[in-house]
């Protein structure tokens, strides 16, 4: 447990994980070193915690924080370090009036604070080693279409996967670090884990969908993680 900011860390061992594009038919496989990933997705309750902000269109402290852009989950990540006395992973071009656009932030690798997950470490921790399209029966650990009565649910209703997190599928869709295709879609960022609204085919381990990255959407939310430094 980070006491600071009271979220619980799991521990990700090392690995391989291959990630597919149903669009372009491309797959392709990611060696991971290991890595530490929230149990569970930001609620509301953190989010307003840290920046005193609740921007969520369904109000409820232990309900997932959303409407929140991708740049906004990049402030939130830094805002958090910062809180805990760590050095924040994320950094802002010099000369930029804040953090305007996705092109004026760049990773520290080295840093030790919270920031978003890849999507390769994302799936890795979503399938918690296991290789089906999901991790047990849908209706048992995700929020979706055909069980959510079409809204969202507070963290950690659902059975967690082997590896204890929560929610990775369904509730709501999570932000991660990478762009999606920017030859196609330019600065658009990768989304997964599908949402409440979601039928049953969008809720799979290997589902990729995309967003601007100043794009707040009511289904919309993320995770942090920490590198294991």
């Amino acid at each position: 447990m980070d006491t600071v900011a009271d979220i619980q860390l799991i521990t990700v061992p090392a690995g391989r994980v291959t990630l597919s594009d149903r669009r372009t038919q491309r797959s392709w496989t990611v060696t991971l070193a290991p890595y530490r990933i929230a149990a569970s997705v930001v609620t509301q309750d953190l989010y307003a915690q840290v920046t005193g902000e609740r921007p969520a269109a369904a109000q409820g402290g232990r309900l997932p924080v959303e409407g929140v852009s991708w740049l906004d989950a990049v402030r939130f990540c830094d805002a958090l370090s910062v809180r805990a006395g760590l050095t924040p992973a994320y950094r802002v071009r010099p000369g930029a009036e804040g953090v305007e656009s996705a092109e004026d932030v760049t990773w520290d690798s080295g840093a030790d604070g919270y920031r978003l997950p890849t999507e390769a470490e994302w799936e890795h921790a979503c399938r918690a080693g296991t290789t089906g399209a999901r991790y047990g029966e849908l209706d048992e650990i995700a929020w979706y279409r055909g069980n959510s009565r079409e809204r969202m649910h507070e963290v950690g209703g659902r059975e967690p996967n082997g590896w204890g997190l929560y929610d990775t599928l369904g509730n709501v869709w999570e932000w991660c670090w990478d762009v999606y295709d920017a030859e196609v879609y330019g600065s658009y960022r990768v989304l997964r884990g599908g949402g409440w609204f979601d039928e049953h085919w969008s809720c799979r381990a290997s589902v990729r969908r995309r967003s601007h990255p100043t794009f707040r959407i009511d289904d919309t939310g993320f995770r942090v993680a920490r590198s294991a430094l």
